[in-house]
């Protein structure tokens, strides 16, 4: 944490420094967002493909999270694949951003929309990677992440939701959409209505948009599904290679 706070002191500073504005939130949320793409982007299922010898992004779907990784690699890598993408978007919104907080001495009410800040840039690194010329995954897991960080019922609302669809469906995508639109209803849910604007209504912002870039990520998803053809779980059917990851 003390290498984290002093990262963040200079990158805060220098934004504050090379805009002239000493505004808490500006220097504050620049700065934060700034660190936390920089860790989404760094693209954990590549590298452990390169570790075996394996360019991912030429194997499968060419997708770069953990169930192409699954594929090319096994189980054991698409887990260690999934866990560092899901801590891409927790580290950020968990320790960056009370980090981030503590630095510039602002009140703890600011804490969610920070949070919501730092999770929002991490899924937008690992969706759109400076170091992949910013083509990458689709940002479920590191979604997730960030919302354990933001609000852990978000997730366990969302993980139920993605469970019941999956077992009724069978469509891993499906599920990952039914779990998105679940996100901003139960951030509303958890939003108390005496909270500022910068307390609960943010985390709704921040989910719904959330939801939006899940339904993004999976059009070629939705367009099999309405010409069934997207392939259920168990069905027997080979999956083919030219098929995105959900």
């Amino acid at each position: 944490m003390a290498f984290v706070e002093f990262s963040l002191r200079g990158v805060i500073g220098s934004i504050q420094g090379a805009t002239g504005s000493t505004a808490f939130p500006v220097g504050l949320a620049f700065g934060l967002a700034f660190v936390s793409y920089l860790l989404g982007s760094v693209p954990f299922g590549l590298l452990f493909g390169k570790m075996r010898g394996v360019d991912i992004r030429r194997v499968g779907s060419g997708n770069i999270g953990a169930t192409n990784v699954g594929r090319a690699l096994g189980r054991p890598w698409a887990l260690a694949a999934f866990l560092c993408d899901f801590a891409k978007g927790w580290v950020p919104s968990a320790l960056f951003a009370p980090a981030a907080l503590r630095i510039a001495g602002g009140g703890d009410h600011r804490l969610p929309a920070l949070a919501v800040v730092a999770g929002g840039a991490a899924v937008a690194g690992h969706v759109w990677p400076i170091y992949l010329r910013f083509r990458g995954g689709k940002g479920v897991a590191t979604g997730c992440g960030a919302l354990v960080g933001i609000d852990p019922v978000l997730f366990l609302v969302g993980g139920l939701v993605w469970l019941l669809t999956l077992a009724l469906a069978r469509m891993v995508g499906l599920a990952s959409l039914a779990m998105g639109l679940s996100f901003p209803l139960a951030a509303w849910w958890r939003m108390d209505a005496s909270d500022s604007f910068l307390h609960g209504r943010v985390v709704v912002l921040g989910a719904g948009l959330l939801t939006l870039l899940v339904f993004v990520r999976h059009r070629a998803n939705m367009a099999r599904m309405l010409a069934g053809t997207e392939p259920r779980i168990g069905a027997g059917k080979k999956r083919s290679e030219s098929e995105e990851d959900d």
